[in-house]
């Protein structure tokens, strides 16, 4: 998939799986402000399984820093589309996540300090920046990545948990839309068992375990394909929606209304409105046509 296709599937994850608004799962329920970092932290750890590519979107968030990290992480996982984009690569990335929220620092005006997350959170916010366009030049991508770096840095300590689960998310959902392109991933490496004879001469099976060992489901086709770009679309309208609806929530929470139950009647006259809608449009599709 592309770079800005993996970030929108990212944020969109993130929605479905920490906000608690209509349409999405709360699995891991998190405040509004929670869901609108969290979901810039989870595009960006959507994007980290491309680290692994000295030329990938990630490279050029924050250059020079964003080069050396990536040639790197490259050196390690063996090149493109090896370690990084393997269940090994994902589990690697949570230790890493994990670790990071583990470094604090103690000051005596701010208390504790997530150094570790912080300094994680700058990375991924940072691709995620560059790759959904949310600012045109370096300097943008820099401010939104230290402003909410800061925020990670000083907040995070009370319950820095949710980083391992943001990154973990954000890559496997990478893993998994590579696997809907034609080449695959190498899900089991470093083991990366290679089909029998009769399986590759078998049309639809050789698609599935290629011969050099990678795993796709290819429904999207080729990197980059319409199917892809059809698909983002109705993501970018998820992952818009959470962000908005985080964004009202705090927004109502701080002017003292129950933002549950002002979502609640919101969501209950939009229903009533879509069915009066369909109610009528059927009617009118039942009458007659004259003249």
């Amino acid at each position: 998939m592309k770079g800005a296709h993996h970030a929108l599937c990212g944020a969109a994850a993130w929605v479905a799986v920490a906000s608690t608004a209509p349409l999405t799962l709360g699995w891991y329920p998190v405040g509004p402000l929670g869901v609108v970092a969290g979901a810039l932290v989870c595009a960006g750890a959507a994007l980290a399984p491309d680290a692994d590519h000295h030329d990938a979107t990630i490279a050029h968030s924050l250059p020079p820093v964003s080069q050396w990290v990536c040639d790197a992480v490259g050196a390690v996982s063996g090149g493109h589309r090896n370690g990084t984009h393997s269940a090994l690569g994902v589990a690697a990335l949570v230790g890493v996540a994990w670790a990071a929220g583990k470094v604090t620092a103690t000051t005596s005006a701010l208390g504790d300090l997530a150094v570790g997350a912080g300094v994680m959170s700058l990375l991924l916010v940072a691709f995620a920046t560059r790759a959904l366009g949310l600012g045109r030049g370096r300097l943008q991508a820099w401010a939104l990545a230290v402003a909410l770096a800061g925020f990670v840095t000083v907040v995070a300590p009370t319950g820095w948990d949710w980083l391992p689960v943001a990154v973990g998310t954000g890559a496997a959902v990478h893993v998994m839309g590579d696997m809907l392109t034609g080449g695959g991933v190498p899900l089991l490496w470093p083991w990366e068992p290679r089909p029998p004879r009769w399986w590759t001469r078998t049309p639809g099976l050789r698609d599935v375990w290629t011969r050099g060992g990678n795993f796709a489901v290819p429904l999207l086709g080729t990197t980059g394909s319409r199917r892809e770009r059809l698909v983002a679309v109705p993501l970018t309208a998820y992952a818009t929606y959470g962000v908005v609806v985080a964004l009202a929530a705090g927004t109502l929470t701080s002017l003292g209304y129950d933002a549950d139950a002002v979502l609640a009647r919101v969501v209950e006259a939009a229903t009533t409105a879509l069915g009066t809608t369909a109610a009528v449009g059927a009617v009118v599709l039942q009458q007659p046509v004259t003249g």
